[in-house]
């Protein structure tokens, strides 16, 4: 099962980057980065999934007293660890904050800590013959892997929730709006994130109808300068005076 969901989880990362790559249509105007998320977080429940199921089994190993052959549990052992030890390193190389390759990883390092666990548990059954050594291994990486996934889990719906990302402040982002000549008020900040690296942001900001900033674009032009400083990417911003505000429905 566990090899099975690995070379699965591999595959829907895959083509999940393929989908991603597609450029914009009139119908789907963002693109199709979001698949990324959804692969990321499809292999996060997978890989959840994976370490209770490790859990159960090694719990219900207990007490066994099935033969354990340690010799060929080493041999396959040590070969899938240095096999996903590269395939781990290759993808470390070119994770580059994707969210869709942390979930591969994910499902490449979980595989790799079960032949960790192999290893160890078999060296411990094999020179001392104390079996309970597995389930220990088995739950203790079970216990590594979880946690991760479960941290992969949140940040992929954060994503698809359109929170805040990490690292954006909302209230960061109020305040250095408020300081540009001739901006009266802001609202209707909204900051989000397609994929989970660029990050992007709308908003209304209430100006002075009288200042010489409108007519020369200076706000506009302020104001998107001063969200690339901190950070996002892509703005749309609205600029209108004192007396729209009571046509709006603030959201």
């Amino acid at each position: 099962m566990h090899m099975l969901s690995d070379s699965t989880g591999l595959i829907i990362a895959l083509v999940a980057m393929l989908i991603g790559r597609r450029v914009p249509t009139d119908r789907a105007t963002y693109g199709f980065k979001r698949v990324e998320v959804l692969a990321a977080m499809t292999n996060a429940l997978v890989v959840s999934a994976v370490a209770v199921w490790i859990v159960v089994e090694a719990i219900m190993r207990l007490g066994s007293d099935t033969e354990i052959q340690t010799g060929l549990m080493l041999i396959v052992a040590v070969i899938g660890f240095l096999t996903n030890g590269v395939s781990a390193l290759v993808l470390m190389r070119h994770q580059d904050g994707n969210i869709n390759m942390r979930g591969a990883l994910l499902h490449v390092l979980s595989d790799m800590l079960g032949s960790v666990a192999v290893i160890i548990a078999g060296l411990i059954i094999r020179y001392t013959g104390w079996t309970p050594a597995d389930t220990i291994a088995s739950i203790a990486i079970a216990a590594i892997i979880l946690p991760r996934a479960l941290g992969l889990l949140r940040d992929a719906l954060n994503i698809l929730l359109e929170r805040v990302p990490d690292g954006a402040d909302t209230d960061e982002v109020d305040r250095v709006l408020r300081t540009i000549p001739g901006v009266e008020d802001i609202h209707d900040l909204h900051i989000w994130s397609i994929d989970g690296r660029e990050v992007l942001a709308t908003c209304h900001l209430v100006v002075d109808a009288d200042s010489e900033h409108i007519f020369s674009c200076g706000v506009l032009d302020r104001a998107e300068a001063e969200l690339t400083k901190l950070g996002i990417t892509h703005s749309t911003i609205q600029l209108e005076s004192v007396e729209h505000s009571d046509h709006e429905t603030v959201c």
